[in-house]
């Protein structure tokens, strides 16, 4: 397949550089020095699922540079949703498919007026990874997983031949039945643990083991599932024991990349975690105090490191 992470960070950078080292045609968006390390030096990545280090990889911060691919791992920030959009316009073309990996509820319903309805699908991936330093890209636990499909489950032949190749190069993907629960599902632990890392600037292993945090942590939880469901999402029966053993899972270092955006001094996107959380609980009437105080505490911070 031809290819494009747009962008090429953490997670862009991950499942790039696997789909790279398997022989496929992938390019890699960046910017600043991030760029310039992949150009001069290609992508190091650190996981214990296999370090890798690729050298000569297409780097670029120009879209139209590329042209058609097809496919599009989605995982830029949700602040850049748009203005990405428009930039991968060019990446674009009737056969192409744009697999949204970030960390909202509504990157579809914002991207399809951009890119077309029939080109955005749904996805949602369980991985923890974070630029290390420009050009290094450091892989937590063993988790790697991406979901996806279209919202409205009409079958798409072609996306499934897409995932195929993803399969024999070894990813961990799954087309689902059910994106727009699965979307649901990743933000409830999304959001939480968000919240929890970030507000605490503790990891999960942390949270985890002391009785007041994690109280919190599942109060979060327990808010975005009520806002789920005013917004039509059926979770099922067993959604609290999917949740524990997800939980239990991840590594004790875990943090949620807006605890690291937060260490860095980097722009949040709180916005869109804990404050949509907040925000659907305005428009349902859904009491949400803890992720409401949660986007209190933050809100400094949401620009950036307040100078």
């Amino acid at each position: 397949m031809r290819m494009a992470m747009m962008a090429a960070g953490a997670v862009g950078g991950y499942f790039g550089a696997r789909m790279a080292a398997a022989g496929h045609d992938v390019a890699f968006i960046a910017r600043g020095a991030h760029l310039e390390a992949i150009r001069r030096d290609g992508i190091k990545l650190e996981s214990q699922l296999g370090d890798l280090d690729l050298q000569n990889l297409n780097a670029t911060d120009d879209p139209s540079q590329i042209g058609v691919v097809d496919v599009v791992l989605f995982a830029v920030k949700l602040w850049d949703t748009e203005r990405a959009g428009e930039a991968a316009r060019p990446l674009v073309g009737p056969d192409t498919r744009v697999i949204t990996l970030q960390n909202g509820v509504d990157s579809v319903e914002r991207l399809s007026p951009i890119l077309g309805e029939n080109a955005v699908i749904g996805g949602s991936t369980h991985v923890v990874a974070r630029v290390a330093q420009p050009g290094v890209i450091r892989h937590t636990g063993t988790m790697a997983k991406i979901r996806c499909g279209r919202l409205d489950r009409r079958p798409d032949p072609l996306l499934a031949r897409y995932v195929d190749e993803f399969k024999r190069a070894g990813a961990d993907i799954t087309l689902a039945e059910d994106m727009r629960l699965d979307i649901w599902k990743k933000f409830v632990l999304l959001s939480a643990n968000a919240g929890a890392t970030a507000a605490s600037r503790q990891p999960l292993g942390v949270i985890r083991e002391d009785p007041d945090m994690r109280a919190l942590f599942f109060q979060l939880v327990e808010e975005t599932i009520a806002v789920g469901r005013a917004a039509g999402v059926v979770f099922p029966s067993d959604f609290p024991q999917e949740l524990d053993r997800l939980v239990a899972a991840f590594a004790p270092a875990t943090k949620a990349s807006m605890a690291n955006d937060l260490e860095a001094g980097n722009r949040l996107e709180l916005d869109w975690i804990s404050g949509k959380v907040a925000a659907l609980g305005r428009q349902y009437n859904v009491p949400t105090p803890g992720h409401r105080t949660i986007y209190a505490i933050l809100k400094p911070y949401r620009m950036g490191r307040p100078k």
